[in-house]
């Protein structure tokens, strides 16, 4: 077979596997599994055991194609994560993304040993399973089909942004000290480094965000879609320059994009979609990856073990942490319980879990079984419940519903004005009332009006009705008024 044919076959058969995976989303929507449960159960049938056959082994490649996905994913999340919003929540969450995560992996490390594995791979397989996924929140979250309590939800996706960066270094940390034996570890050296790679990348990230900020203010791009691809240069760089002066590059990327997303940028609603569509390719394609990397002819071997594992993280590990760390900031046992039950596991630690391969590690491979069993029940028993149970404690938000239409202006440079959209509710005063009759600002207006899958004018003998949906421009001066007249933007 010739190189173009090669190539070509190639490129064939990842648009199929990639096409799966995506409608095959429809399957997951109706049966209430997580998507990304979905991704990888195509990728399996795909790989050596399944169905296509195809042979891949390569963690090294793995590993490096899975880093860049997380980079892009954590960047996307920090690019839609207002710090207005999260800020009330950020010393909860950041409790959960240290000390959760310590709490989580020696538990699990002391339930691993108890079942059979050595000290050195038991704390190993805590470290690697110790962290939520925030690729696996992010879309759990978004996707659910209700919104859910601002208290809840800005936790859950503040940890998962913060706590991966830990878990990567306590494995790294614990891989090298079990390869050269644990018993000449100077541990002291090893939480001097993983605090000295956490400060150094979120000053890293801090820098980089400010730059990012001052050169997509200044420089104006003759062409939309420079505009993303100077964000996707961002987050590759800042992680690289991260990484390259010993910080966390996994933190300053998403520290990066926190910094970016809530500035005033040029082409805003583009850059998110750019990004959310790139995020969703990434966990798409990393989850695939992953899929062909697993072997099921071998998991049998670590089933039981697995599982065990698995059900003492969902059931014992991450309740514990968050009941401890929680308690003290005064939140409700429903708050708890949701949080708790929401610790969901990804990618991520199928990618932690090639690190020990890589290295060498005596029983890496068991490892890696081991961390795909504790995945798929995270995700079954988590994933495939979370939202009923959000709902059974009654988390759902009393925001309004989404819009059923974005509305954007696509400006070149910053604008000063605003174009928010507002949900019309019953109690409102303002419904039932004519806008000749609503005492606008005289920098304020109605641009347009949606009603019932339909597009009005609004003109100044037009009634508002209950359950519209208006667009308002407006200048940051007038919010104040304009959000009396109709309570609380909506979020697209």
């Amino acid at each position: 077979m010739g190189e173009p044919t090669a190539t070509a076959f190639l490129l064939v058969l990842f648009g199929l596997l990639l096409a799966g995976g995506v409608l095959s989303t429809r399957a997951s929507e109706r049966s209430g599994l997580p998507a990304v449960l979905v991704f990888l159960a195509v990728g399996m049938l795909a790989g050596s055991d399944g169905l296509l056959g195809i042979q891949f082994s390569d963690y090294g490649f793995a590993f490096r194609v899975g880093t860049i996905a997380l980079v892009l994913i954590l960047f996307d999340g920090g690019l839609n994560t207002p710090i207005a919003r999260v800020q009330p929540y950020w010393k909860p969450a950041v409790s959960l993304a240290t000390l959760g995560v310590l709490i989580t992996g020696a538990v699990v490390g002391l339930a691993a040993r108890l079942l059979g594995l050595s000290w050195e791979l038991a704390l190993l397989l805590g470290a690697i399973v110790s962290s939520t996924d925030a690729a696996a929140i992010f879309s759990t979250l978004r996707g659910s089909g209700i919104t859910v309590q601002r208290r809840v939800a800005s936790i859950l996706e503040l940890e998962s942004g913060l706590n991966d960066p830990l878990a990567v270094l306590l494995t790294i940390a614990l891989t090298e000290a079990v390869a050269g034996g644990l018993g000449g570890v100077a541990w002291g050296w090893v939480v001097a480094d993983v605090l000295r790679e956490l400060v150094v990348g979120g000053l890293v990230g801090w820098a980089m965000g400010r730059l990012g900020v001052l050169v997509l203010t200044r420089v104006r791009l003759r062409a939309t879609g420079l505009y993303p691809a100077l964000t996707l240069a961002l987050a590759l760089t800042t992680y690289g320059v991260a990484t390259l002066v010993g910080g966390s590059g996994f933190l300053a990327a998403y520290g990066a994009a926190l910094l970016v997303g809530n500035a005033a940028l040029p082409y805003r609603a583009s850059l998110e979609r750019v990004h959310d569509a790139l995020a969703w390719l990434s966990q798409i394609g990393m989850f695939l990856l992953l899929g062909l990397l697993v072997f099921p002819s071998r998991l049998g071997e670590v089933a039981l073990q697995g599982i065990a594992i698995a059900l003492i993280l969902v059931f014992i590990a991450r309740p514990l942490a968050v009941g401890v760390l929680l308690a003290p900031f005064g939140y409700p046992r429903r708050d708890r319980l949701a949080i708790a039950w929401a610790g969901l596991k990804g990618a991520v630690p199928i990618i932690l879990a090639t690190f020990p391969v890589l290295r060498g590690v005596p029983g890496a491979e068991r490892l890696f079984d081991l961390a795909f069993f504790i995945v798929v029940v995270s995700v079954l028993l988590s994933g495939g419940t979370l939202t009923w149970l959000l709902r059974r404690l009654g988390l759902e938000s009393d925001e309004p519903p989404p819009p059923p239409a974005v509305l954007e202006i696509v400006s070149t440079q910053p604008l000063t004005g605003q174009l928010l959209s507002f949900y019309v509710e019953e109690a409102l005063d303002v419904t039932g009332v004519p806008l000749s009759e609503i005492p606008f600002p005289e920098t304020t207006a109605i641009s347009l009006i949606l009603r019932d899958g339909a597009i009005l004018v609004p003109k100044g003998n037009t009634v508002l009705q209950a359950g519209d949906h208006v667009y308002v421009a407006t200048v940051p001066a007038d919010l104040p008024l304009v959000q009396l007249l109709f309570g609380r933007p909506e979020t697209s």
